[in-house]
């Protein structure tokens, strides 16, 4: 995970995708490209990110024609994160009252996925 907002659900995620980038170039200015599905796409999110810094966006949709099932490129590492992340009953339903909260619980999830990748990868 290189960046996490939580926000009320009056707010798109196309709005808050800006807010998003923006915490990220703080912390890793060398990023530059952004894999995003088709809810991000669209001119008001270009020129917000056009203002932010020199990103790509590259919207990753699914075929016309695809019938059934079909993997699409870099959206699968979102949907297994998902999978993994809602393994944690925890994030199961909106318990949290504050933003920070749910944040942290958010954080303390993907640590916990990440030392159970750990525990496999050096056995």
């Amino acid at each position: 995970m290189v960046g996490l907002i939580v926000h009320g659900a009056d707010i798109q995620d196309r709005d808050g995708a800006s807010d998003l980038l923006k915490s990220i170039r703080h912390r890793w200015p060398w990023f530059r490209h952004v894999f995003a599905d088709g809810g991000y796409a669209g001119d008001k999110l270009k020129g917000r990110l056009a203002k932010i810094g020199q990103w790509t966006m590259e919207i990753v949709k699914r075929s016309d024609k695809a019938e059934g099932f079909t993997v699409l490129p870099r959206r699968w590492v979102v949907e297994r994160t998902f999978a993994w992340l809602g393994r944690c009953r925890r994030l199961a339903k909106d318990w949290e009252k504050t933003i920070a909260s749910a944040e942290a619980w958010i954080k303390i999830a993907h640590i916990r996925m990440l030392t159970r990748l750990a525990r496999y990868r050096y056995c």
